[in-house]
């Protein structure tokens, strides 16, 4: 993410519309360009955030600026942001590494790494001074950053080998964050604000931190399964969490994976790292390999900046 000072204004306004009617908020908040920002500037930034339609007026109450990093406001400073000519790719790690009994999921077994054919033993069948390593992984599929297909929840939903490479690769993203903001639940109202269309939209809400830990599952991030259909609504093209799951576990009826799995929205679950991506503008591949009749499977999931 940039290294400049960021800003943003919070502010209780209402709005009127030319067909009638109004709207009230209190403590909204939209990221602004800079700490100069004229009311005329926020209202059409909040206006703008919100997609709102007919507005003819807004008139502010408390209003102040401060400095903030940008949260990706819908039409705002950090929406559409343009590399300066010549700046350099920067490739971002977004997956958890794969290691010998590492606990993914508490209750799922831990992956087991082996050789197949040791060095020592490889020289016989080659050159002087040539070796080969050929190793063996036993896992399940749902294991360190993993992608879930259609298959995962319905049987009659495509697998891994009929994932379109348009739907996991090069994706734009907008990131959507509720680290330190205390709510577990991520919910239509935190999505809102955001332009999701033909995005990844990944979910940094923190639970990252305690990965590989107990702590991991307690009272871990989610997403709402409301918040799940306005994503369907609004053509989100995947949908990722760097939490222990897509659904509060306690749920058993798993509504987030049913909506979007059932819309053909991939979901990836424990990302990492996605406090060094900005709001808009980097792009996302997450891609499994081609195997059939199998629904979830690990990923190198990263970003270019």
């Amino acid at each position: 993410m940039s290294s400049e000072q960021q800003f943003r204004a919070e502010f209780d306004a209402r709005v009127e519309f030319s067909n009638g009617g109004h709207l009230e908020v209190a403590g909204f908040r939209v990221d602004v360009p800079n700490p100069g920002v004229t009311e005329d500037e926020v209202a059409t930034l909040f206006v703008a955030s919100l997609g709102l339609l007919m507005s003819e007026r807004v008139e502010f109450g408390a209003f102040r600026v401060f400095a903030e990093a940008h949260k990706g406001t819908r039409g705002g400073p950090s929406a559409t942001p343009h590399a300066p000519e010549g700046t350099t790719r920067r490739l971002i790690e977004l997956s958890h590494v794969i290691e010998p009994g590492m606990i993914t999921y508490p209750g799922l077994p831990g992956p087991e790494i082996s050789p197949y054919l040791a060095r020592e033993d490889s020289r016989a069948a080659y050159g002087p001074d040539t070796e080969f390593a050929i190793d063996r992984i036993t896992l399940v599929g749902n294991t360190g950053t993993y992608l879930d297909t259609p298959f995962h929840r319905y049987a009659d939903g495509h697998d891994l080998s009929a994932l379109p490479l348009v739907r996991v690769a090069d994706l734009p993203t907008v990131v959507v964050r509720t680290v330190g903001q205390g709510a577990r639940a991520v919910d239509v109202g935190v999505l809102a604000p955001f332009d999701v269309r033909g995005r990844a939209v990944l979910l940094h809400t923190g639970g990252d931190l305690t990965f590989g830990t107990p702590a991991y599952a307690d009272n871990a991030p989610y997403l709402t399964a409301d918040a799940a259909r306005w994503l369907v609504e609004h053509n989100a093209a995947l949908v990722g969490i760097d939490s222990i799951n897509i659904d509060d576990i306690g749920d058993l009826t798993r509504p987030a994976h049913s909506v979007l799995l059932a819309a053909e929205i991939p979901i990836v679950e424990h990302l990492t790292g996605l406090d060094r991506l900005p709001p808009y503008g980097a792009r996302f591949t997450a891609a499994p390999p081609l195997v059939t009749r199998f629904g979830t499977f690990p990923v190198r999931a990263f970003a270019i900046e």
